[in-house]
């Protein structure tokens, strides 16, 4: 288990984790289990983001927004952004064709929807940390496990599509019931930390994944790495978003 979290831990972030230390992170066991931590990971990545906001203090909270997005990129070394870009090149150059699509997300280089989708959701989630006050703490806590315990639901109910993708050890050696039973625990833990806004945010995150779903298996027939790091981003934003509107509501 050390080793999967290890494993998730190197995947996920750029924490450095010594080589020794990842010797059989490739076993496909190991990598399967990865899975399990990746709430945990988005914990971690969660108090880095509080600990910055400790630091960003002294700016302007606009600045400080900007800013603590930067510190979330650089700490995720702009994984799921890359997902979210290789992702809205494909989906608008697809033209709706299914081998178009999957040839594009294979794609290194990056389009005009890469750029503006990036841009677009950067803008959103600084100004989004900006709106929210009373609860920002919470929120940049409790987003990042959200965002990744989402991605567990879309991997356990979705088909991968790619062969010898980045994620297909990932998929076929999940432990199943293991991963349900993760996302079950968070969604609980959310219901005690977040109390009545965990409904508003929960059914959100359920509602955004069914629909995000859909729209993978109508196109690609199931998911790919890409496509479920750009569904990170998007909860994330969402998350991010439903916190501003419950203290915009509550005022």
């Amino acid at each position: 288990m050390w080793q999967s979290f290890l494993a998730a831990l190197s995947f996920l972030t750029i924490f450095p984790v010594p080589a020794d230390w990842l010797k059989g992170q490739e076993d496909r066991a190991t990598q399967g289990y990865s899975i399990l931590f990746y709430p945990l990971i988005g914990l971690l990545l969660g108090l880095v983001l509080l600990a910055s906001i400790f630091f960003l203090s002294v700016f302007d909270s606009l600045l400080a927004s900007a800013l603590l997005v930067m510190v979330w990129v650089v700490v995720t070394g702009a994984l799921h952004l890359d997902g979210l870009a290789d992702t809205a090149d494909a989906w608008l150059g697809g033209h709706g064709d299914r081998d178009k699509t999957l040839s594009i997300l294979k794609d290194t280089h990056v389009g005009v929807a890469a750029i503006v989708a990036i841009v677009l959701l950067l803008i959103i989630k600084i100004l989004a940390l900006n709106d929210i006050n009373s609860n920002l703490l919470l929120a940049v806590l409790v987003t990042p496990i959200l965002a990744r315990t989402a991605v567990i639901g879309l991997l356990l109910t979705t088909n991968y599509v790619r062969a010898n993708g980045i994620a297909e050890k990932l998929t076929l050696a999940m432990p199943r019931q293991l991963a349900w039973a993760m996302v079950a625990a968070v969604g609980l833990l959310a219901l005690v930390v977040l109390q009545w806004k965990a409904i508003y945010i929960l059914v959100s995150i359920v509602l955004a994944v069914f629909l995000y779903r859909i729209l993978l298996v109508r196109r690609l027939g199931g998911t790919t790495g890409d496509t479920a790091g750009a569904l990170i981003e998007i909860i994330e934003v969402l998350v991010l978003l439903d916190f501003a509107a419950v203290e915009f509501l509550a005022s």
